[in-house]
């Protein structure tokens, strides 16, 4: 069972739904939540904010923070969930956001990625990463983790399978 088809049916046990924002992962995470059956019953849907300017905009990513620090920061991927969450009216919202390279963005390096999680009673979680290997590589890294990190919150584990195939580090 992959990760996604796990977290979907965690939320369909709690009878919860589920909405997405994307940067670095540009829809991945959204592509692999609907490749399973049923998603419907628990995935709202997902925003993919690649550009800076959308993550405030569409996301309400506070413009301060984004002009100063950057997309790639900690709290722009909080406010992303949250902002997902309430965007679309789910119980739960997770994002992405990062450097896949090839070249360094907003001062950070290749492989720094953070993915966050925002749901009920005020559950707001970032997990920073550094990844490895090709752009595929750490894109493929950055959907399992998000994935893993909404599962820790949902009280499931999801990393067992999915680690060898993506060459998480």
């Amino acid at each position: 069972m992959t990760a996604a088809a796990r977290v979907l049916g965690r939320l369909v046990e709690r009878g919860e739904t589920l909405a997405v924002a994307e940067s670095l992962t540009g829809g991945l995470v959204a592509a692999d939540l609907t490749s399973v059956p049923g998603a419907s019953r628990s995935f709202r849907g997902s925003l993919t904010a690649y550009a800076t300017a959308l993550k405030g905009e569409i996301l309400g990513v506070d413009g301060t923070l984004l002009a100063e620090r950057g997309a790639v920061d900690p709290e722009v991927a909080r406010q992303m969930a949250a902002g997902v969450r309430r965007a679309l009216g789910a119980d739960w919202g997770i994002a992405t956001t990062g450097v896949a390279g090839p070249e360094p963005q907003d001062g950070q390096p290749v492989g720094t990625v953070y993915v966050a999680v925002a749901g009920p009673s005020a559950v707001e979680k970032v997990s920073a990463l550094r990844l490895n290997g090709s752009r595929a590589d750490i894109r493929r890294e950055s959907v399992r983790s998000v994935l893993e990190l909404l599962a820790s919150e949902l009280g499931g584990n999801v990393r067992a399978q999915d680690t060898e195939q993506t060459g998480g580090n």
